[in-house]
Order: C-alpha cells, then structure tokens, then sequence
C-alpha cells in the first residue's frame, strides 16, 4: 500500500525541492491569511521545475468562487483544496473537499482532506470520527501531525494519505527540508511495514 503524502504551505524553493526530493506526492500552495499565503505568481516560479507527477494543490479556506477564479488565473493548479461547501458546483479542475466532522453525505468513494477544527495551527483531527470516514472515503489525514505521531495517526485512522504543513516546519510558514525528509522517511518506513504485516 502506497500512502499519499502531501507537504502543505511551500513558501521557498528549498522547502519545495526537500518535498520532491523526499518523494512526497503533492505541494500545497496557500492562498488563505495564513503565515504560508503566498501570490499566485509566487506558486508559479515555486512550481515551474516541479516534475509532472507532483500534484500542485491550490489552498483555500472558505473562498468566494471569484477569490478561487482570480488565483487560477495565476496559477495552474492541479487541484483545489477549500471547505466541501465553497466547491459545490466548481467543476473547473480536480477538487480536495476539506471536512472537520462527520458531515459528508457525499463523500463515498471521493478523495476528501480531514482536518482539525482550526487550519493551518498543528491542531490535531479528531483520529476516532477521521477514522469512521476512512472507511468509506479516500481521506487524507491532516492537523498536527509529525514525524513523532504519524505512525500512531496511521494505525488509528487507515487513511489514504497524509498532509503535514506546522509539523514540518522550524517557525510558522518557514518549512525545514531535514523535517520534510524524516517525516516522509517515516511515512515510507509505516508502508513498508504495512506491507509485511
């Protein structure tokens, strides 16, 4: 089994080659108030070398559609990452629903991003409720993860990925590429056990 893995507000080229080099699957690029927002033409020159098979996610938090139109003109995201309720009906590209509960009629089969009720502050999910939509859902597991709790987060939840942005950081929107290399290392190890198990 393979697990997703996403390195959420990348701010620097450092922090953007420490992803790739570790392997990770995905980038995250925020354009929420957050210490990690970033312009669109900044995620641009942040993405240009990015090899074609790292997903590039644009991040919101509760957009208007306009906020969510305006940023791709900029900047040619794989994905979008917002609340479940500001993507219904945007069908323009890929999506990454965020949910913070058990509300989630929908979500059978779908890839969706479970957080902490607070984003972007190392605020732990919920693992119990995480783990309840896992079983139906492709659900990346976000919120004060790192590389000391994601093995116990991995057991807890069986999720389909996992997203680390505070966790991997060594001040708030500054990303330390030592950080990102252990905790996907970690995450690899966690697969490879799963493997043999």
């Amino acid at each position: 089994m393979s697990l997703f893995v996403k390195i959420c507000g990348i701010t620097s080229t450092d922090a953007a080659s420490a992803a790739v080099d570790a392997g990770a699957n995905a980038l995250g690029f925020v354009f929420a108030d957050s210490p990690r927002q970033i312009t669109p033409s900044l995620a641009t020159d942040l993405a240009r070398d990015l090899p074609r098979h790292v997903e590039k996610v644009a991040v919101f938090r509760r957009p208007h559609r306009n906020e969510i139109e305006s940023v791709l003109a900029g900047f040619d995201a794989d994905t979008v990452q917002a609340d479940w309720s500001s993507l219904v009906g945007f069908d323009d590209r890929p999506v990454l629903p965020v949910l913070r509960d058990l509300d989630c009629p929908d979500c059978d089969g779908q890839r969706i991003l479970f957080e902490g009720v607070r984003s972007g502050v190392g605020e732990r999910a919920d693992w119990s409720m995480a783990n309840q939509l896992a079983r139906r859902s492709r659900l990346v597991l976000a919120g004060g993860l790192s590389t000391g709790n994601v093995g116990e987060a991995i057991a807890a939840v069986h999720p389909f990925g996992v997203d680390v942005s505070t966790g991997v950081e060594s001040s708030p929107g500054l990303k330390d590429p030592r950080l990102i290399a252990s905790f996907t290392k970690e995450v690899r190890r966690i697969e490879k056990e799963m493997v043999n198990i």
